[in-house]
């Protein structure tokens, strides 16, 4: 693979983000004329270089096997969810027993506890509401749950399925 000059990553710092930005803008707005495709180019240009300071530093992922992995499981859970959630709200209202949770986080990357909190949000049925100040603590509202036994097995469940990959992967 052939390394970016440095005169390329000043011109543009973010390529990836800058080829997103560009193709996205015409996208949206149903558009691929010349003044469409300048405006796209103009922020492609501009947008990496205002948010470049903006960001922390670049994820390292470590474990590509396992981020391939977890993709996979995270579909699978999706799926399950949807089809779990759809029997709850089709079924009788009094049976849905809604909670806030705090599972407490071993992950310590900022980057993984983002990425755990994104999968529990795309995960129907679950949505992530806060981290604590001190990222120890992810809260998250789950749709239903019976009791304390079950919360239990949720979050062994969530700690299992997501943050230990999550682990492996951001390295933390």
């Amino acid at each position: 693979m052939i390394a970016p000059s440095a005169s390329t990553t000043r011109l543009w710092p973010s390529p990836a983000v800058s080829a997103v930005l560009f193709v996205t803008w015409p996208v949206l707005n149903q558009s691929w004329s010349l003044g469409q495709l300048l405006i796209a180019l103009l922020l492609a240009w501009a947008l990496p270089w205002w948010v470049e300071p903006l960001r922390d530093e670049r994820p390292r992922l470590r474990a590509p096997f396992v981020a391939a992995r977890l993709a996979l499981v995270v579909v699978k859970d999706i799926v399950t969810s949807n089809i779990d959630v759809a029997r709850l709200i089709l079924g009788r209202e009094e049976r849905i027993r809604p909670a806030f949770i705090w599972l407490p986080l071993s992950i310590t990357d900022a980057h993984g506890i983002v990425a755990l909190a994104c999968i529990i949000t795309m995960t129907p049925g679950t949505l992530s509401a806060d981290v604590s100040p001190d990222r120890r603590y992810l809260l998250i509202h789950v749709f239903n749950v019976e009791d304390d036994e079950a919360q239990t097995a949720l979050v062994a469940t969530i700690k299992a399925r997501y943050e230990a990959p999550l682990m492996e992967i951001f390295g933390s």
